[in-house]
């Protein structure tokens, strides 16, 4: 039988160098014998015939892997001292400092023996009580960016009697610098009033206060505590130096809009030394370019401005939105130490009034993003309102109204006349402020207010200048019950024009704020009060507290101007919420208290754990209003009503109410809707950037049943405007409300699914679940809940 041979050869010509020189051979056999050819030790051998050889490696290959091989060890090493630089060289983060306290309350509490058990609900209920009003205490202190908690320890006393309270403050020295007599006094001055904001019908004797350090230092004295509390451990500390203004002196930072800063800064740095040390790990951060504005964002952490306080000079930070924008672009970059000192929830909101610094480049961003038709269109769309006060119509030295394209001076805030579209610059002449001071320290853009004042003093302005309301005229030239009756009169009529149902109390107090103006009632029993720039020698002032904020009221639309567009603007539809998992809308919901918001459960059917953000004031998505807030949903709770697909979600933190963040009106359980009523539901653009109001009305469910299966807790509706009326889409969420007899919207159902129109034009009947069935569960559960 003849054997055959097949070689393929390496040709001489367009001969490849390589590390592998490939020989193959396949051989076709007799049966009789076969053939092996000695193969060198080179080659790598198996039973089959296919044979491949490795050549000797080259001098050029040798050259290369050696190449290679130094550029590893390079890296090694380059990451070796990275490890080492941040392991053993960043400043440490100096943790908490805690001080011990305690008090005794002599009227309004009394002690139980059931009190000293930490593990009795009675224990957790009153512990929890006291904790809420020392936190709203000292977040609203000249120590609130510091401030991170407090945490009572034990309670005791005499059975029947006095109750003392023992509990811990707890400080970031990383943010503020502080000690013991600060705290101290931040109290004392709190409880001492006569009538305090946040230990209201508790009487607490001063002298009874005390405030130590506590850490892990060594033990220099020791506050005895009951058996309950924890072991006491109080420290001195180094002499508390106030924070002051300086000349900002980091050279890269020189591109900052302001030339002062303050230590230390909010990373811990407390000085310029230990600024200089770090910066090149953050340059490098800038220079990655893992966001457009991480420059401005981290120089104003490394070198914070800063202005002049009644304390102490503050520290000024930027803006809550803008810490979470560079998070998303720049988090995952920043070392895990760093990661955890930027926590943005702690940072400051643009929309409560506090300074903070916000995103740079809103106009120009506008722009490139294609946004150019929104500059000066009237509806603000930059927190700043750069995108409308750069306008030919709003000269340099006027505000915004807010609304519209009208600026005003500061001399035509309440003249008498409105100047604004909606009347805003003549709404708060008569308002409610713990100070005139703390007035002064607020970010004021408009003349909407940033956030409503229940509580305080009675504050008049008129054309820029305020006074507190003397009271000392009327008890001089009045019967008590005259007096009585002018200032329940004035008390009633500044509740109603804030919008607020009641009036909870009012009284005659004793001014301890030094050096400001004071104003007079001109004439107790006109028609139209009116007020004189006056002295009060007594100090006499009026306190006024109002309750249950008016539900339903677009607070930006007057009776003779303001009518309902399909393009909503700010204000038109205050309850309305927008819903985001991982920055992406995903639904919609309607707000009905500070803490809770409803929604369906739909939105989170097949959803894994993730952070949800609630956001209100939005009326288009891809702009940030000075008046929008944002907060973090931390529950949700399922309604009972069979059928119903209606949830609650609860919010980390109460929203601040103002004219553009408002509640909507719950419905009784017998509203009856007649076909007529005017109703409306929320949709977004098609692009879904616009909101946009839909005109329903009420129809047969038969319309609704080749959508879904309808139920008695179903209401079926459809577009007024039909065909002509399709050009949004509606989230699941979206609420559907109606205006009532008394003029107020309420809250008629809530959407299960994303509603949006068909191919052909035409739009499907919209559903939603009836929310009067809810009812009781809904305020049930409000209820409990500011109850707990």
């Amino acid at each position: 039988m003849k054997n055959m041979t097949i070689s393929a050869m390496d040709s001489n010509k367009n001969h490849r160098r390589s590390s592998w020189d490939s020989k193959m051979s396949i051989s076709t056999v007799g049966t009789n014998s076969r053939r092996h050819r000695k193969s060198p030790s080179s080659i790598i051998s198996s039973d089959s015939d296919i044979r491949f050889t490795r050549g000797k490696l080259t001098s050029q290959t040798r050259c290369g892997c050696c190449i290679i091989a130094i550029f590893l060890c390079f890296l090694l090493l380059a990451a070796a001292s990275v490890y080492v630089g941040y392991t053993y060289f960043l400043p440490e983060y100096p943790g908490d400092q805690i001080y011990r306290a305690t008090f005794k309350v002599i009227d309004g509490d009394v002690f139980s023996t059931e009190l000293a058990d930490p593990s009795t609900n009675k224990f957790k209920k009153i512990s929890k009580d006291y904790k809420e009003r020392l936190n709203l205490l000292f977040r609203r202190s000249p120590v609130k960016h510091g401030y991170r908690g407090t945490e009572v320890l034990a309670l005791d006393g005499t059975e029947n009697k006095d109750l003392i309270v023992y509990f811990d403050i707890k400080i970031d020295p990383t943010y503020v610098e502080i000690k013991a007599e600060d705290l101290e006094a931040i109290l004392s001055n709190e409880i001492s009033v006569e009538e305090s904001l946040f230990f209201k019908n508790l009487t607490i004797d001063v002298n009874s206060l005390e405030v130590k350090p506590s850490d892990d230092l060594p033990q220099t004295m020791t506050t005895t505590l009951p058996t309950t509390a924890m072991s006491d451990a109080v420290v001195t500390h180094s002499p508390y130096v106030p924070r002051k203004c300086a000349p900002l002196n980091l050279r890269y930072c020189n591109n900052l809009n302001y030339n002062v800063t303050t230590y230390p800064n909010y990373l811990g740095h407390r000085s310029i030394k230990e600024v200089r040390e770090n910066v090149i790990s953050f340059r490098e951060l800038v220079d990655g370019e893992c966001y457009r504005h991480a420059y401005d964002f981290i120089c104003q952490l490394l070198q914070p401005g800063c202005k002049k306080g009644d304390y102490e000079d503050e520290v000024i930070l930027p803006c809550r939105s803008f810490c979470r924008e560079f998070m998303a672009g720049c988090g995952s970059r920043l070392t895990e130490k760093f990661k955890g000192l930027i926590d943005c929830n702690k940072f400051p909101e643009f929309s409560s009034g506090e300074t903070c610094y916000s995103k740079p480049g809103c106009v120009e961003e506008l722009k490139a993003k294609a946004f150019s038709p929104r500059i000066c269109d009237g509806v603000i769309d930059c927190p700043d309102l750069s995108d409308e006060r750069s306008c030919t119509y709003c000269a340099a030295n006027q505000i915004h109204c807010g609304i519209g394209r009208t600026c005003i001076q500061t001399s035509q805030q309440c003249d008498g006349k409105e100047d604004c579209p909606d009347g805003s610059d003549e709404r708060g002449c008569l308002t409610l402020l713990r100070s005139i001071k703390s007035s002064q320290n607020i970010q004021k853009i408009s003349p909407h207010e940033n956030t409503y004042s229940h509580e305080g003093f009675v504050i008049f302005n008129e054309k820029g200048e305020v006074g507190k309301l003397c009271v000392e005229n009327l008890n001089k030239t009045l019967s008590e019950n005259k007096t009585e009756e002018v200032l329940r009169t004035v008390a009633v009529s500044l509740c109603k024009s804030l919008t607020y149902e009641n009036v909870n109390s009012y009284h005659v107090v004793k001014n301890n704020e030094e050096n400001v103006p004071y104003v007079k009632i001109k004439d107790a029993f006109a028609d139209d009060i009116s007020f004189l720039k006056s002295k009060c020698p007594s100090r006499q002032v009026l306190k006024v507290t109002c309750e249950n904020l008016e539900c339903g009221v677009q607070t930006t639309h007057t009776k003779t101007t303001r009518v309902l567009q399909k393009m909503a603007i700010h204000g038109d539809w205050p309850w309305h919420v927008a819903l985001f998992k991982e920055d992406v809308h995903i639904c919609d919901g309607v707000l009905l208290s500070a803490n809770w918001l409803a929604t369906t459960t739909s939105c989170f059917q097949g959803q894994p754990k993730a952070e949800w953000i609630a956001k209100f004031g939005l009326v288009r998505l891809a702009s940030s209003s000075p008046w929008e807030q944002e907060r973090r949903i931390i529950g949700m709770v399922k309604s009972p009503v069979e059928g119903s697909t209606v949830a609650l979600i609860r919010l980390d933190q109460a929203v601040l109410f103002n004219d553009f963040v408002r509640p909507i009106c719950l419905p009784s359980e017998t509203l009856s809707l007649s076909p007529t009523a005017q109703c409306n539901t929320l949709g977004w653009a098609r692009n879904r950037e616009q909101l946009q109001r839909v005109q329903v009305k009420i129809a047969e469910n038969e319309k609704c049943e080749n959508v879904s299966i309808s139920g008695v807790n179903t209401i079926c509706t459809e577009s007024i405007h039909g065909q002509n009326d399709c050009s949004e889409e509606e989230f699941a969420g979206s609420s559907m409300v109606c205006k009532t007899s008394n003029e107020t919207w309420t809250l008629v159902g809530i959407t299960n699914w994303r509603i949006a129109c068909a191919k052909n034009g035409m739009e499907r009947p919209r559903m939603y679940d009836k929310i009067s069935s809810n009812v009781d569960w809904i305020r049930e559960t409000i209820h409990n809940s500011n109850n707990t």
